[in-house]
């Protein structure tokens, strides 16, 4: 969840890698550092706290130097504080080195190097690397990095820099992302795009248990074994406008608005003029789609929640069975898993460890992976047998909007075309809903446009202590999503509930000052939920309902957010937007920071 960045060439390490951690604030962090390379000496610098703390702590120091490398740590060995923040470096100060993961063997190797004379300093599992490489000091720093990563076990992305080594970064991954950026006589090393973006928009992909040992000249990538492995170089098609919040107060508010735009490009192409769905990139044959008798669907945080949308929309269009689980628990639980199961794992920036665990548990049972995930050449996307990509484009909050509702698409799309390949709904409603599909864009900008009137109806909550949100069936996921949303920005406790649960023993909390959130589209339930919501009321809580246009029912009701009319499962992508909005003026008006949620991360690569 750390963030690292890195820099050989011949501008100010200040100017290249403090903004390069501020792009990286959002996968979340607890304190920052650099290590310089000056001369004949390493300088490190670091502290608890913000990126901001580090640049005024730096401010009267000397950060010129050719080669630098950089990190924002979010805790997991040892706490939050200045001594436990990277870089880390051996006992003489000649090797520094960052780190995102978590090295599960460091205790051992801890006892090992301690046995054999060394002092460490700080309480993290990241102290090993540079200690290890220390006892290297006649090995070339590419070779050292390959053997500390041939003994170090656990997902670890690694960017180190020695002393006596002037003119190298050497850099390594194993299911941590990793990317290396290449200008003009100048190279970039960092977790994710944005650190260097502004500098070129050439990089390339590491893969896993690679080495990478980059000159202000390029990049040599080799295999643990120290055979050279090609470098495949891409193009980056976004710019950093993208990556910045474009006149909007906040990343959040930018991606709510961005929403339309991220459901048309996830859409683009996927449609052809009759009708019909076409995943020409899946290149999963026809016949073996014919042949799935079971799916499981993965997933974690908000993805899960695209996850039980999915079970609905492929069990209500294909009758397949469809189970769906917690990525963490999946393996923990012996599924039954075979060559006629198809597993569809989700994961946003296609790197959550849990999730890439759990698919690679199923691969080893010999099913069929599907990924989807937003991000290009990410490890779900190398390692799934075909991926459908979101197209969100990049988002900056920790908290997921347009990658949710452009995973819900997703779902849908495959939902659909499945149901086409196995000819097990009439291709007139297919194309219906098709048709609503292409709808989306529009619909859930009218929705966008509704922010004013929600920001009006929360003014009131800022210091509301319990949520409740409510529905069922394809309502049921929306809700889940709109409670989670509100916990991760605005800090109160909201439940999400099939709302036919709430009179097993829920509904004892129901009192004065709760509000209770019902999203009441889905048809065949609309009269139920609208019912349970009804009980609710009695009880004394304030009632706001999401429904369509031209419905009824709802006078019971304190508030009411209209929506645009659609079929079923689809209509349930519009009514994720308010919920968003909700949360986001609820966080405003207490006065905290949507964009860094505290204790949350955007990328979560640890188990």
């Amino acid at each position: 969840m750390c963030g690292i960045v890195g820099y050989i060439g011949p501008r100010p390490m200040g100017e290249i890698l403090l903004p390069g951690l501020a792009r990286l604030e959002y996968r979340g962090y607890d304190s920052a550092g650099l290590a310089l390379h000056q001369g004949d000496k390493l300088t490190v610098s670091k502290r608890a706290g913000r990126i901001a703390d580090l640049a005024e702590q730096l401010a009267d120091l000397d950060t010129g130097g050719h080669l630098g490398i950089g990190h924002t740590r979010w805790a997991t060995h040892g706490a939050p504080n200045g001594t436990n923040a990277h870089p880390h470096t051996d006992c003489t100060g000649d090797v520094a080195a960052v780190h995102n993961g978590i090295i599960e063997n460091w205790a051992e190797l801890k006892r090992e190097l301690i046995g054999r004379g060394h002092e460490f300093t700080s309480d993290t599992d990241t102290e090993v690397v540079g200690h290890l490489i220390e006892e290297m000091a006649d090995v070339p720093l590419d070779e050292a990095v390959r053997r500390v990563m041939q003994s170090a076990q656990g997902a670890l992305a690694l960017a180190v820099i020695r002393r006596s080594d002037p003119e190298m970064i050497v850099a390594a991954r194993r299911h941590s992302p990793l990317v290396v950026g290449r200008g003009e006589g100048e190279m970039f090393v960092a977790s994710d795009i944005p650190a260097f973006l502004e500098h070129t928009r050439n990089m390339i992909v590491i893969d896993d248990d690679r080495v990478v040992a980059i000159t202000a000249d390029g990049a040599t990538i080799t295999n643990l074994e120290g055979e050279e492995i090609p470098a495949v170089e891409r193009t980056i098609e976004w710019d950093l406008d993208a990556a910045e919040k474009g006149g909007y107060e906040s990343f959040m508010l930018k991606e709510i608005h961005e929403q339309p735009q991220a459901i048309a490009d996830t859409l683009r192409g996927r449609i052809d003029e009759s009708g019909r769905v076409r995943l020409h990139e899946l290149e999963l044959d026809d016949r073996l789609l014919r042949a799935i008798d079971k799916v499981f669907v993965i997933a974690c945080g908000t993805s899960y929640h695209a996850a039980m949308m999915a079970k609905y929309a492929i069990e209500r269009w294909t009758r397949i069975p469809v189970e769906i689980d917690i990525a963490s628990e999946f393996r923990y639980r012996d599924p039954v898993v075979d060559p006629r199961t198809l597993v569809i794992g989700i994961s946003q920036s296609g790197e959550t460890l849990d999730t890439l665990a759990a698919v690679r548990y199923a691969a080893a049972q010999g099913a069929t992976l599907l990924g989807v995930t937003n991000v290009v050449d990410s490890a779900l996307a190398r390692e799934s047998d075909a991926v459908l990509y979101t197209r969100a484009g990049p988002e900056i909050g920790v908290a997921a909007t347009k990658t949710f509702t452009t995973q819900l698409v997703a779902m849908q799309l495959l939902g659909l075309y499945l149901a086409q390949v196995r000819a097990s709904m009439d291709p007139g409603a297919i194309e219906y809903h098709i048709r609503q599909l292409n709808e989306l864009p529009v619909a859930v900008s009218q929705v966008v446009g509704s922010s004013d009137e929600i920001k009006k109806m929360t003014e009131r909550w800022a210091d509301v202590r319990d949520f409740f949100f409510l529905g069922r069936s394809g309502d049921f996921p929306v809700a889940m999503e709109g409670a989670l949303k509100l916990k991760e920005i605005a800090y109160v406790r909201a439940e999400g509930f099939a709302a036919g649960e709430m009179k097993h023993g829920p509904i004892a909390l129901i009192e004065d000052g709760v509000v209770v959130i019902g999203v009441a589209t889905d048809t065949h339930v609309k009269a139920k939920t609208l019912s349970n919501m009804a009980e609710m009321a009695a009880r004394g809580g304030e009632m706001v309902i999401l429904r369509e246009e031209g419905d009824d029912g709802t006078d019971f009701a304190d508030h009411v957010i209209t929506l645009p009319e659609g079929p079923d499962l689809i209509c349930t992508v519009t009514a994720v937007v308010p919920l968003q909005l909700l949360a986001y003026h609820v966080a405003n008006a207490k006065g905290l920071d949507v964009d860094k949620p505290r204790n949350l991360a955007k990328t979560v690569t640890v188990e």
